[in-house]
Formats: C-alpha cells, sequence, structure tokens
C-alpha cells in the first residue's frame, strides 16, 4: 500500500492509521495489529513501520503496553495541549520544504546534464 510518491513510507503509513484512529475504524482501546503484520499489510519493513507507530506514539493517538502491544489511545487520556495540531504544522512545512527541494533538486539536475554536453562537446 505504500506508494512511490516521493513521500516517505513511514508517512504513509502513519497518515493511514491516523486517519483510522480518527474515523473510529480503530475505536480508543483497539489493539494496532503487530509490527509484522502491518509491515505485510503495507508492503513495507519492519523498521519503517516502527518509524510509522513512533510517530503516532509522539502523537498521543496510540500507546504501548509492554509485552501487550500498541493500543490506540482513548483521547480523555490524551495528553494536555494541542500536540496534534503541532504535528500537522510541523508535518505540513516539512512537506512544502519537500517539493522545495525535488525543485531544486531537478534545476540542479538539469544544469549538470547541460553541463555534461557542454563539456563533451
Amino acid at each position: 500500500m505504500v506508494k512511490n510518491t516521493g513521500r516517505p513510507g513511514y508517512l504513509q503509513i502513519a497518515d493511514d492509521l491516523r486517519a483510522q484512529i480518527q474515523g473510529g475504524s480503530l475505536a480508543p482501546g483497539t489493539p494496532l495489529p503487530s509490527t509484522a503484520q502491518l509491515a505485510e499489510q503495507y508492503d513495507a519493513s519492519l523498521s519503517v513501520v516502527k518509524m510509522a507507530v513512533g510517530i503516532l506514539r509522539n502523537e498521543g493517538l496510540v500507546i504501548g503496553q509492554q509485552g501487550k502491544g500498541v493500543f490506540v489511545r482513548d483521547t480523555d487520556d490524551a495528553p494536555a495541549g494541542d500536540t496534534v495540531g503541532e504535528v500537522a504544522e510541523l508535518r505540513a512545512a516539512v512537506q512544502d520544504l519537500s517539493v522545495r527541494l525535488a525543485k531544486v533538486e531537478e534545476q540542479l539536475a538539469t544544469s549538470t546534464t547541460r553541463r555534461s554536453e557542454r563539456d563533451s562537446r
């Protein structure tokens, strides 16, 4: 399910799981599938899945219980403050920077190709 969009796979997985949590298909108290199950579901490596779950943990959407798994956190138990809003703002800024960086890299590649063609003449 991870698509080759240029957006890192762990962010795509975190987005999908976040949408499931916010949409109610993963209700508070519900365990997330195991890391291995998520890796298979998203056709991703274990480390990519762990990074995605780590993002959700940092956002306060899930909580890990040693030896039991990772569970959707009840919003009443979520940490105070607008952590989710702050994270959303940061993610938007990172996305904007990613787009801008891609444009710069494309321009650099184009100018390098032109320079190589000129030098080979």
